[in-house]
């Protein structure tokens, strides 16, 4: 007997504004919709596509009272794919996130950001093919 991981959620006090910050971060699409709770994905999930093999999951925003009140313990982790890091920190800062500070000090490479509504995440180094890259390697 074996499970999928299919769904990763979010609480969060607006789904709808959270779903459209991932979806133009990672070119995902709203696969699902409804009172309190968006769930995007790169893929519509059908129960046999799943049951067949390991698959990407979804993300699922759902409306909760409550604000987030400390650091993450889970957090995702981002890599370009079409461009340098540094490019993608600047595209990411101009859809709302933000570079933090959680104590991770100098040299690293990465950066750590936050979605709009606080939610920590780490954009990775590139993967863009280096003929590819149009700025700096980040």
């Amino acid at each position: 007997m074996t499970s999928r991981f299919t769904e990763l959620v979010v609480d969060c006090h607006d789904p709808e504004r959270l779903a459209a910050f991932w979806c133009a971060v990672l070119d995902f699409k709203v696969i699902d919709r409804s009172e309190g709770k968006v769930e995007i994905g790169s893929w519509e999930p059908t129960v046999e596509e799943v049951r067949a093999r390991q698959m990407p999951p979804t993300l699922v925003f759902i409306r909760v009272p409550e604000g987030k009140t400390a650091k993450n313990r889970l957090h995702l982790d981002v890599s370009p794919i079409d461009g340098s890091t540094d490019d993608e920190v600047a595209r990411l800062l101009a859809l709302g996130a933000a570079k933090v500070d959680l104590g991770q000090g100098p040299g690293r490479s990465w950066v750590v950001m936050a979605d709009p509504e606080g939610n920590e995440f780490d954009v990775l180094r590139t993967l863009a093919p280096s003929n590819y890259m149009t700025g700096p390697k980040g």
